[in-house]
């Protein structure tokens, strides 16, 4: 006798680790995933037992913190984690959770991407945070690792802002395959996960400046899952996300680049500081 659907799900979920709450069955997810537009998603809610991500909270740095790598040009405002290695005990648990074996057979369940690898070393991933102002222009994300040269398939964002009020802004937006036209916008709640393919324009970002108040920030926790380059996937361009078409600044950037040209950096901060804040 062939086990039920329901069966086979327990038995998946009785492997993992960590708890993880599912709004349904797997069968059901597979479908949502595969036909949510503007290209393959999911949003979970809820996703993380609660505790686990109030622990993880607790070890987010602070802006002035050099774990951060701080990015600032044109199309970004925001802080990223320089290395893995700098993981407190609750995100090294996380991170390991996520990076299971368990946990990478059941997005393949989900998503139907199998051979999934992990990413210890949290290359563009880990804790990011996006300051007051901050922003990251609309993209799709590079396709193939830096460390491994492994090949990119799913990204899983985790939320982390606890009583985020809808005038905070700051909501992923997924955009249509031109690059021309939001078609989703996502609010960063807490425990909220969205899972999404890494594949040629599959737009993404959050372009409009984060408006939360001063001394807080929007954070994340973002990881990425690999398989091996299989052949006739052509060159990729390793080194970095291609940013789409159409900008919400779009008519700021002539002026942007002459003033970074010509102003010592120090004016230049004070100048694009100055800037964001009206």
């Amino acid at each position: 006798m062939q086990p039920t659907v329901q069966e086979q799900d327990q038995g998946i979920m009785s492997y993992l680790k960590y708890p993880v709450h599912l709004p349904a069955d797997l069968s059901t997810l597979r479908e949502q995933y595969k036909n949510a537009k503007p290209f393959p998603h999911l949003v979970l809610d809820d996703f993380f037992d609660e505790s686990t991500l109030k622990a993880l909270c607790s070890e987010i740095p602070g802006a002035s913190d050099e774990t951060w790598v701080h990015h600032s040009d044109d199309r970004q405002e925001k802080f990223g984690l320089r290395s893995a290695i700098s993981l407190g005990p609750e995100g090294y648990a996380f991170a390991s959770f996520l990076h299971s074996a368990s946990f990478l057979y059941l997005l393949s369940e989900i998503t139907g991407i199998w051979g999934l690898l992990p990413d210890p070393y949290l290359q563009g991933g880990g804790f990011h945070m996006i300051p007051p102002g901050g922003y990251f222009d609309v993209h799709e994300d590079r396709k193939t690792d830096y460390t491994t040269s492994l090949q990119r398939r799913l990204v899983l964002i985790t939320y982390l802002n606890e009583n985020w009020a809808p005038n905070y802004g700051g909501e992923l937006e997924l955009w249509d395959k031109t690059g021309t036209r939001c078609e989703s916008r996502l609010a960063p709640l807490f425990n909220r996960a969205v899972l999404f393919e890494v594949a040629d324009n599959n737009y993404h970002g959050n372009p409009n400046p984060v408006a939360c108040p001063v001394g807080r920030t929007r954070n994340s926790f973002a990881t990425y899952f690999h398989t091996v380059p299989q052949e006739g996937d052509g060159k990729v361009d390793r080194f970095s996300s291609k940013f789409a078409p159409k900008m919400y600044r779009k008519e700021q950037a002539a002026w942007k680049k002459i003033a970074r040209s010509f102003l010592p950096p120090i004016i230049w901060e004070v100048v694009n500081k100055a800037r964001r804040s009206y």
